[in-house]
C-alpha cells in the first residue's frame, strides 16, 4: 500500500465534505403556514409539501359557547392531514399543500347554549385563500 501524504488526505476530506449535495438527494423544502382567527380575509402563500396549520379559538360567556367548525378545503390543491375540536370551542386542522393551485379554506362559528340561556342567530364565517406555488 502506497504512503499518502497527511496533507493530500485531508485535502480530499475536506474536498469530500465540502463538496456540495446534489439535486437528488437533498431533502424536500417544509415549511409551516400558521393561520389564526385574524387571518380571515386574507391571501396567504404556500409551497408544495408545506404544511397549513389552522387554529381558530372558541370562546365562553355568560352561558354560551362559541365553537368553531373543523377548517375544511374547497379543493384537492389542499389535502386535510389531521383536525379537531375542543370543549371550549376552539376548532385546529392541518393540511398539505399536495399540489399548485388555488384552494380556500373556511369554517363557521356558532353559539351553542347552556340551559336557560339563548344565543343569537348569526353564523360567523371564516375564510382564507392559499395560493400553493
Amino acid at each position: 500500500m502506497k504512503a499518502v501524504p497527511l496533507s493530500a488526505a485531508l485535502a480530499l476530506t475536506a474536498l469530500a465534505v465540502c463538496a456540495p449535495v446534489s439535486a437528488a438527494t437533498q431533502p424536500v423544502r417544509a415549511e409551516r403556514v400558521t393561520l389564526t382567527n385574524a387571518d380571515n380575509g386574507h391571501t396567504v402563500s404556500a409551497h408544495k409539501g408545506d404544511d397549513v396549520e389552522v387554529t381558530l379559538t372558541g370562546y365562553r360567556e355568560r352561558g354560551l359557547t362559541f365553537s368553531w367548525s373543523v377548517p375544511a378545503s374547497d379543493s384537492a390543491v389542499l389535502r386535510r392531514t389531521a383536525g379537531g375540536t375542543t370543549p371550549r370551542g376552539t376548532a385546529t386542522a392541518r393540511f398539505r399543500a399536495v399540489k399548485n393551485g388555488i384552494a380556500a379554506l373556511s369554517a363557521q362559528r356558532r353559539c351553542h347554549a347552556d340551559q336557560g340561556h339563548l344565543c343569537p342567530l348569526v353564523v360567523t364565517p371564516w375564510k382564507v385563500r392559499v395560493e400553493v406555488k
